[in-house]
């Protein structure tokens, strides 16, 4: 067996062009390429990113005013600063967006507003 601590010492003492001309020649002897995993690892590591970002634009999404209608329009008038006959008109429509590409803050009392007056809310 290879004594593997006196390798390790003698690709340390390397140059970098030394080093790159032996994975040059290890590439051309084994028939592999030392860029394929570097390269799928670099892909791995730019996917998890992309699935790891927060999401920070919501949608309020009005999906029922519930029984005390009235009360959900005025939130919708204070919410929206429209007046009371679109306000009326987003409060009957079925999945009226009600605000578009807010802040989770402001979706989140956005919410709460329009829940405590009787409606139901979904974020977007």
């Amino acid at each position: 067996m290879a004594d593997l601590k006196k390798i390790m010492e003698e690709l340390s003492g390397l140059t970098v062009l030394e080093a790159a001309e032996l994975v040059k020649m290890l590439e051309e002897e084994w028939g592999v390429s030392a860029a394929a995993p570097v390269a799928m690892a670099a892909m791995a590591g730019a996917a998890a990113e992309e699935e790891v970002e927060e999401k920070t634009e919501f949608d309020v999404i009005l999906k029922d005013a519930g029984p005390k209608k009235i009360q959900v329009i005025k939130v919708i008038r204070q919410l929206t600063s429209l007046g009371l006959s679109d306000s009326k008109e987003l409060a009957e429509t079925a999945d009226a967006k009600i605000m578009e590409a807010v802040g989770k803050e402001a979706a989140e009392d956005a919410k709460a507003k329009i829940e405590e007056a009787g409606g139901v809310v979904e974020l977007a």
